[in-house]
């Protein structure tokens, strides 16, 4: 596919990706490594949780939805998939061990860099489903992208 440049990220446009399988073992890898709470570790701990099972940890969630991201169309960003912010994390449903998860990245906005000309700030809207449809996760981001003809006004 060819590099993608600001100009062609217009307000609208969205990306998806996935399959991607939530394999059960990875996920507890993930929570002994980097969250491990009770009930992202333990059958038992998960039941009596107040999500009534094993869950991922939100975090992997969004390090799934990312991997998908590097996936995508949206990888082939000319500069590289290069973050500036996020806000508004949230996770709407717990993700489960054999979850299939799919998610889309919307193009909010953009705006070209006053102080570095080469450059804009795009602003996307991330959303991952599980299986069923059901919103998992949603998140806004802020990427720099490069301009493909910076002297362009």
């Amino acid at each position: 596919m060819d590099k993608l440049y600001f100009e062609d990220l217009n307000p609208g446009r969205v990306f998806r990706a996935g399959p991607l399988t939530v394999d059960r073992e990875e996920m507890l890898d993930f929570a002994r490594r980097y969250d491990p709470q009770d009930f992202h570790l333990d059958e038992a701990a998960g039941a009596a949780s107040v999500f009534g099972t094993l869950v991922a940890s939100g975090w992997q969630t969004a390090s799934y939805t990312m991997r998908m991201l590097t996936s995508s169309d949206l990888a082939a960003i000319a500069n590289g998939l290069v973050g500036l912010q996020l806000d508004k994390v949230m996770w709407h449903r717990p993700v489960k061990p054999g979850d299939v998860l799919k998610a889309e990245f919307d193009v909010m906005s953009r705006k070209r860099s006053r102080s570095k000309p080469g450059f804009g700030v795009v602003q996307l809207a991330w959303r991952t489903f599980n299986q069923d449809g059901d919103l998992v996760m949603s998140l806004e981001n802020a990427i720099w992208v490069a301009v493909r003809h910076p002297d362009a006004s």
